[in-house]
């Protein structure tokens, strides 16, 4: 659909098409918008509270793009991890590590430049330490899911620069049930892993308190890839069980709730591309030695208790409990006190055959709390104060980063005034970091951080609004960054951490045009992002695409596009243009960054009748090769989607039958951003069919 090499493409196709289609609809009345809408759904919603903004504003009122999936869409389109679900949203992509483990790429950018909530805490486990450890949450349990870009991020850590992803759930209730009891029910199966999906969620009423009740299981076998794939038809050890359980209680009144609830989860996927012929392979100043080796070499690791050809899985055990409180009008002057607290005790471990090679612990916890204040002089804000506390330690054979005791506090204040079209924020945070290294006090390391963000929303005309944000944000470097010393063969690499980094300093400039309501809709997003002292693995050396990897720091600048175009057609049938491209490099002559994701450009074309909705969806992914040193391309793929869903009433309760079929023509497809591309390509096509029930 475009090429690569012409980046200005997508700008000009989104921005052309955006004049082009708003002066054909310009006196049509208005109607639902789609800066916010994913698939041009008319069932979701056009203008929603976003909960992940510190002032739960609207989100048209956002000085950066916000996101939100909810009701059918998010039915439709959720997949067995978070990454894969949000994957195809503009400015998104996917870590994809198999079919156990992926984060959310946003803007080029994950790990722990992308903070994970769940409904304002965070979620609390290893997937920023390495990119085949899962996020500990099951996608069949959100609510709804949102994001946030650039700058809005800001009241949940200046390391949150890539953004944020919130995910609401129903584990403790906020409002009492219209009916005595109230819930839903869901079955779904996939063809290209075999797998079988179910959820239930259901809430109850005793008077002034609410109880709730959910759960999920998911049985996957080692899904299909793309035709002509030269290893196999199926990526080996790509399998994934889980087993997802809450319960939860909450106290309800007129002006406010408090509740708490536990979360038991069980997951057992399996690492693709875990390799063992590097095992003897060791560093020698900044490069790899990796001589001859006996299987079972003396004084080395034995792995004999491998079966023939079994893969390494990951057995994950996570217990978490969560308190969440809200009142309005606590005190003169001050309409809201919120407060979100978790506790974590999260463990999993790395199996080889029939023995625990090595085993991850973390025991967290995370408090927040917020007091939002009645308008000052025109101006409405909140304050906050913020504590995390994590307990880490990593012990065997690829224990390649030290047990460390990591303490962040942090204080800050949100505030916004509105001027007849115009709405502006500002945004201020401070970080305190503390990590203690086990066995030593030399090593401790102490940083501060201090965070800022102005934006404003312009409703120049009608319809239409300009939005634009700066921000200076800092981010602290995590204890794997600081520490790490050893080899770690899911992602075939020998990783050398640096005690000299000090902290990013994020400089970012974010600028939105918007057309929010009419037959016409668009939203155009540009940000540039220029970070001092950017920290990230250098690759010294390689062999055989065995790395030796060194966290460094240099000045490095992120810019991009992002942007979706929708025009209804008719009373019944919408059009959408939407992509994305971002430029990731760093400074000075240093080359490029690696696994930036490759730029996008797709259509999709939405048909109501009667109780049906059809979706056909075709994009392309362009060929990736501004490659970082030692790092190969990755060839562009076109991919083409449909979907429906059907409305219907089953004994009278509302029902939702819905089924997708991805990757139609069965296209080999390979994602730039993963470290096992080559080991784990993407699903082959797939056929996705459930029925959701709600009582």
């Amino acid at each position: 659909m475009y090429d690569k090499r012409t980046p200005l493409a997508l700008a000009i196709a989104l921005a052309f098409g955006s004049t082009f289609c708003a002066a054909s609809g310009a006196y049509a009345q208005a109607s639902q918008g789609a800066g916010e809408r994913h698939g041009g759904d008319p069932d979701s919603i056009p203008t929603v509270l976003v909960s992940a903004s510190a002032l739960g504003v609207l989100s048209d009122d956002m000085i950066t793009p916000a996101t939100t999936l909810s009701g059918d869409e998010l039915v439709r389109v959720r997949e067995s991890t978070l990454g894969e679900t949000l994957g195809r949203l503009p400015g998104i992509t996917s870590s994809h590590f198999g079919a156990g483990a992926s984060r959310p790429v946003i803007r080029g950018m994950d790990g722990p430049r992308v903070k994970i909530l769940a409904d304002g805490a965070e979620v609390q486990d290893a997937s920023t330490i390495s990119p085949d450890h899962a996020v500990a949450f099951e996608p069949l349990l959100a609510e709804r899911i949102e994001v946030l870009r650039g700058p809005s991020a800001l009241a949940y850590g200046g390391g949150a620069v890539g953004g944020v992803v919130n995910i609401i759930d129903r584990k403790i209730p906020t409002a009492l049930p219209s009916k005595a009891v109230e819930g839903s029910a869901e079955l779904r199966a996939s063809s290209a892993a075999r797998e079988k999906a179910g959820a239930f969620e259901m809430t109850a009423a005793a008077g002034s308190v609410a109880f709730h009740a959910e759960g999920a299981k998911r049985d996957a076998g080692d899904y299909r890839v793309g035709k002509d794939w030269a290893e196999s038809r199926r990526v080996n050890g790509s399998f994934k069980e889980s087993e997802t359980g809450t319960v939860g209680v909450s106290w309800i009144g007129e002006r406010g709730y408090l509740g708490a609830a536990y979360t038991k989860e069980r997951t057992e996927y399996g690492i693709p591309g875990h390799a063992h012929e590097f095992e003897g392979c060791h560093p020698h100043g900044d490069h790899l030695h990796c001589g001859e080796h006996e299987e079972e070499e003396e004084g080395g690791h034995d792995h004999g208790h491998e079966e023939e050809g079994a893969v390494p899985y990951v057995k994950l055990d996570s217990d978490r409990w969560d308190v969440r409180g809200e009142y309005r009008d606590p005190l003169a002057g001050f309409s809201k006190v919120r407060v979100r607290a978790s506790y974590t005790d999260y463990r999993h471990a790395e199996i080889e055959g029939t023995e625990v090679a090595t085993t991850f612990t973390s025991k967290a916890h995370d408090a927040r709390l917020e007091l939002e204040h009645k308008p000052v002089a025109g101006w409405r804000g909140v304050v906050g104060l913020q504590t995390t506390r994590r307990d880490f330690a990593a012990l065997g054979e690829e224990a390649y980063v030290p047990a460390t005791l990591t303490k962040k506090h942090a204080a800050f204040v949100t505030e916004e005034y509105r001027l007849d079209a115009w709405r502006f924020e500002a945004a201020l945070r401070h970080e305190w970091q503390d990590i203690e290294v086990e066995g030593t006090r030399e090593r401790d390391r102490d940083a501060r951080g201090t965070s800022l963000a102005l934006g404003a929303v312009w409703k120049f005309a009608p319809q239409y609004s300009l939005r634009a944000a700066i921000s200076r944000s800092h981010r602290l470097p995590g204890a794997e960054e600081l520490y790490a010393d050893g080899i770690h063969l899911a992602t075939s690499t020998w990783e050398i951490g640096n005690e000299n980094l000090t902290k990013e300093t994020s400089n970012n400039v974010d600028i939105t045009l918007r057309k929010f309501a009419g037959p016409t809709t668009f939203s155009l997003s540009a940000f540039h992002n220029r970070i001092d002292n950017y920290i990230y693995a250098r690759t010294l050396d390689n062999h055989e695409g065995f790395q030796l990897v060194e966290y460094a720091q240099q000045d490095a600048t992120f810019t991009g596009i992002e942007g979706e175009l929708r025009q209804e057609l008719s009373a019944s049938l919408q059009a959408t243009l939407f992509g994305d491209y971002v430029r990731a490099r760093l400074r000075d002559g240093g080359g490029n960054i690696p696994r930036i994701p490759a730029g996008r450009l797709g259509a999709r074309l939405d048909g109501e009748w009667q109780g049906w909705h059809g979706m056909v969806e075709a994009y392309r992914v362009a060929t990736q090769d501004d490659t970082a040193t030692y790092e190969g391309r990755t060839s562009g793929y076109n991919m083409l989607n449909l979907g429906t869903h059907y409305n219907v009433r089953i004994a009278g309760l509302p029902a939702q039958l819905y089924a997708r079929l991805n990757n139609v023509t069965d296209e080999l497809a390979y994602s730039h951003t993963s470290f096992i591309k080559a080991a784990a390509p993407l699903p082959g096509r797939n056929l996705t069919a459930g029925l959701r029930v709600s009582f």
